[in-house]
């Protein structure tokens, strides 16, 4: 079963169960699912670019979040924090940090890289074998803290 026929069964037994949250989510998950069809100019899409649209919107879900917490809205919250969950549900599981310096470091190791200079290719190397199991901002740190030249404490 695609990652998108999922979507649609689940779609349906929220109706069944009158769900309406939950129903109203996986509509809107349909809807940009479809939209990127469109796009690609074909009827149904791979599980690769269904998962590309579901992080589009879990990362328009983390905007939100932050933005209606800054506003004090604890409603909105709420419902942010429930769309989230569901569509965090359908994306393959996140790769442990630990898992995620082993890979940058292999990355290092496979590049060559030695400076900051280097960032770009080792970014490039380690996106590619997360598969997009890793999120890139906690990625670029680890990339960065491992790059950057170790100062020395300065003795006074």
């Amino acid at each position: 079963m695609s990652l998108e026929e999922k979507i649609m069964a689940d779609f349906k037994a929220s109706m069944k169960a009158r769900d309406a949250a939950r129903t109203q989510a996986l509509t809107f998950l349909r809807s940009q699912i479809q939209y990127a069809a469109i796009d690609k100019k074909t009827d149904k899409l791979d599980d690769a670019d269904v998962i590309a649209v579901i992080k589009k919107l879990v990362k328009q879900r983390r905007d939100g979040l932050t933005q209606f917490e800054k506003g004090n809205r604890p409603d909105l919250v709420a419902k942010e924090k429930a769309e989230l969950a569901l569509l965090e549900s359908y994306l393959p599981p996140a790769l442990s940090e630990e898992e995620v310096a082993r890979l940058v470091e292999e990355a290092i190791a496979a590049t060559g890289a030695s400076s900051m200079k280097d960032m770009g290719r080792v970014m490039k190397e380690v996106m590619s074998r997360t598969e997009g199991r890793a999120d890139a901002g906690s990625v670029s740190v680890l990339v960065k803290k491992k790059l950057s030249p170790a100062v020395p404490p300065i003795d006074k």
